[in-house]
């Protein structure tokens, strides 16, 4: 028996490859197949079931392509209700590949369908739980996602379901089972989420709040609820894409890798509908970038940040990328159901400019050189989660989140020089280019961010706190 995690850092995403024998599973796929079909390829073996969790909201899962490609069965947990065709299995199912056997337990909680499995080797000895978001290391699912599905159901409800499917399901089991969850830290699915990707179950009994059987219902309801933020907007777009099926990848791909000249990017920038995405990192898109566009920078939390930062999931956009970094910035803008790029510029930036076309530009500065005008009187915007300000920040900076800085835009006062700061100057350069496409001009970027500040004498107010006030 051969067990795989198959992690995606931009999406803090885990997907799983299960082989017994000659036969494969794959456990909560992304939307391009080719990497697990060439793997079951390489072993010689045939992928025979899709195993999903849950009706992810935080990406495009690839089921049906991957059921299409290959004949796997999609198998989905009880309550389940996809429009197409799947094996809900029962509470209990025990499926056989190979010498191994996978069993579904339903675990209510996150979802109302959430389902983990597992899995034991030929001898009968239960080795791994593929747990999804009913648990994740150091943390569990945030409840508060599917409350609206259902009429009358709650975030409470769904964390009372989650108490019980811990209790219940979960904590019975042996302290030695693997726990290979979907998500790891940094996706919005949960709050506080390790940057381990897996454990024993018996280490988790003692570090994980949520597996602390001290705790009443009541009390774990009230810890899972707190402090959670917001979710990305684009989840609930993805979970009915979930359910009812979306455009293949290899469709999306076709469609949108398409070469743009710069007269036709011109033409379609004037239409107005149509935004400009300049994928390069924060540097490059400092230096020059095509007037009004947006940067999200592929080497970061590139989808995730898309995800919140346009907010239309069927927003028409026009690519601008670093050379030979086109079909991966439509991969991974796929992944979340961003399927409206109509092309990209053809020969990037450098061909806009050599053509004489307008460009424009972002001052940004060190942290030395911060520390130099620190004094004067400026509107520092920390563009970092509340939660990181919290613990530390410039006295008299303004905490405006990355992902609210289109609301507060209106209030900021454009008579004081601005400075935009994050923790390194990914986010920050985020903001910055969103406010040139508001029309400000009189502001400069930290390169470094916080991370940079730390090293030099500005004051810095810290703060302790718990977890529970996050």
């Amino acid at each position: 028996m051969r067990l795989e995690q198959i992690y995606t850092n931009c999406l803090a995403h885990a997907a799983y490859y299960l082989e017994s024998n000659g036969e494969a599973a794959i456990f909560d796929p992304l939307r391009e197949t080719q990497p697990y079909v060439e793997k079951a390829k390489q072993s010689g073996a045939t992928i025979t079931y899709v195993f999903e969790t849950h009706f992810h909201a935080d990406f495009v899962s690839g089921h049906l392509d991957l059921a299409k490609e290959t004949g796997a069965k999609i198998v989905y947990g009880p309550t389940a209700k996809p429009a197409f065709n799947a094996l809900v299995a029962e509470d209990g199912h025990v499926f056989e590949l190979g010498d191994c056997k996978i069993k579904a337990i339903h675990t209510p909680g996150h979802t109302l369908e959430s389902t983990v499995y597992l899995i034991s080797d030929k001898t009968g000895k239960e080795r791994s739980l593929i747990t999804g978001d009913t648990l994740f290391i150091g943390d569990v699912g945030r409840p508060d996602l599917a409350q609206h599905i259902v009429p009358g159901l709650t975030e409470d409800k769904l964390a009372g379901m989650l108490f019980h499917s811990l209790r219940e399901k979960i904590l019975p089991l042996s302290d030695d089972i693997i726990i290979y969850p979907n998500h790891g830290a940094g996706s919005a699915c949960g709050k506080n989420m390790s940057k381990e990707t897996s454990d024993t179950l018996g280490n988790q009994k003692k570090l994980n709040y949520a597996l602390d059987t001290q705790l009443s219902k009541e009390e774990f309801i009230k810890r899972v609820l707190s402090g959670l933020s917001p979710p990305p907007g684009y989840f609930p777009t993805n979970v009915l894409l979930n359910m009812n099926g979306c455009k293949s990848y290899d469709e999306v791909v076709q469609a949108s890798l398409r070469p743009l000249d710069v007269i036709t990017t011109g033409i379609l920038m004037k239409q107005g509908s149509n935004l400009v995405l300049d994928t390069r990192d924060a540097e490059a898109f400092a230096q020059g970038h095509i007037p009004e566009s947006l940067n999200i920078g592929l080497n970061g939390a590139f989808a995730p940040w898309v995800g919140e930062m346009i907010r239309d999931v069927k927003q028409k956009m026009i690519l601008v990328t670093d050379k030979g970094k086109e079909e991966e910035a439509i991969t991974r803008l796929s992944r979340i159901g961003y399927d409206g790029v109509i092309g990209y510029l053809e020969g990037g930036f450098e061909n806009w400019k050599e053509k004489g076309n307008a460009i424009s530009s972002i001052q940004r500065i060190d942290a030395s050189a911060f520390l130099r005008i620190h004094d004067s009187d400026l509107n520092i915007i920390d563009v970092r989660k509340k939660s990181e300000f919290e613990v530390k920040h410039i006295p008299g900076s303004d905490n405006i989140p990355l992902n609210q800085i289109c609301e507060y835009i209106p209030q900021l006062s454009k008579e004081k020089i601005g400075v935009i700061i994050c923790a390194g100057g990914y986010r920050s350069m985020i903001a910055a280019s969103i406010l040139r496409q508001n029309g400000w001009e009189n502001f400069v970027d930290v390169r470094d961010g916080f991370s940079g500040i730390e090293q030099t004498d500005i004051p810095i107010t810290k703060f302790s706190y718990s977890i529970e006030t996050i």
